[in-house]
């Protein structure tokens, strides 16, 4: 009896070890993608501009980052929006707004609203959720976008995790690892938003999309484009530059 389980068992080990094997890898896969386009620290310049059938808004951005716990975004212009800034530190989000001269915190609800009425949402811009941390990867195999060969990971949110999205799939090239599509779906597994990166150009020394398009799936003829400017990887920024303090008086 037990040479006949032997053959059995061992295939369910081996077919264990290799379901292991592909969320470790697709993890990675993930992880490194979400690296390459933070560096250690990055200091960056953009432009958001939203796209409606009847008008159009530009708004000149700095971002500053360090790691996955810290950001602070300062909206540069138009005139009525300067001063504008919001701030991440680990799980928690602050927005500045110098016209009311308040600070205030966002409640993890308010993650998944418009981000300054933009198709982005605010924790896209600011990273609350971890993509690494806060989600199950599967990769589902391999499919091209752009041109490019990538592989199609499904992240699925873990059940203790705060996030915005009830399912997202990846599309990572497999030569530089660049993120170049992302669907966002909702708990009811219906697509929300459509995110495609392009316009790959040498970034502080690194190969990146220079621009993101976000396509919200039920809105016709409206866009939201991220074009970076600039960006500088690595330079040295002390965890005191992240404080509610420096929000207000960033420049």
């Amino acid at each position: 009896m037990m040479n006949v389980l032997k053959p059995v068992l061992c295939c369910c080990l081996f077919w264990a070890a290799c379901r292991c094997a592909g969320a470790q890898d697709a993890r990675a896969i993930v992880q490194k993608a979400d690296e390459r386009s933070r560096g250690n620290t990055s200091i960056a310049q953009m432009t958001i501009t939203t796209i409606r059938p009847k008008w159009t808004r530009s708004m000149e951005i700095k971002v500053w980052t360090k790691g996955s716990d810290y950001a602070l975004l300062l909206i540069q212009s138009p005139a009525k929006d300067k001063g504008v800034g919001y701030l991440k530190r680990k799980k928690e989000v602050w927005n500045w707004l110098p016209t009311l001269e308040r600070t205030i915190k966002l409640p993890p609800s308010m993650m998944g609203e418009s981000w300054m009425g933009t198709d982005f949402t605010n924790d896209d811009l600011v990273k609350e959720a971890s993509v690494a941390e806060d989600y199950v990867h599967s990769l589902l195999g391999t499919e091209k976008q752009g041109g490019l060969e990538c592989y199609k990971i499904q992240l699925i949110p873990k059940p203790e995790a705060a996030v915005v999205w009830g399912k997202v799939l990846v599309w990572i090239d497999k030569k530089d690892y660049l993120q170049l599509r992302t669907e966002f779906y909702d708990e009811d597994d219906t697509l929300v938003n459509t995110m495609i990166a392009s316009d790959l150009k040498m970034l502080g020394g690194r190969l990146l999309p220079a621009r993101l398009d976000m396509f919200p799936a039920d809105e016709k003829g409206h866009r939201t484009t991220i074009t970076y400017t600039s960006i500088l990887f690595d330079q040295p920024i002390a965890d005191s530059f992240f404080t509610t303090a420096n929000l207000t008086k960033v420049r």
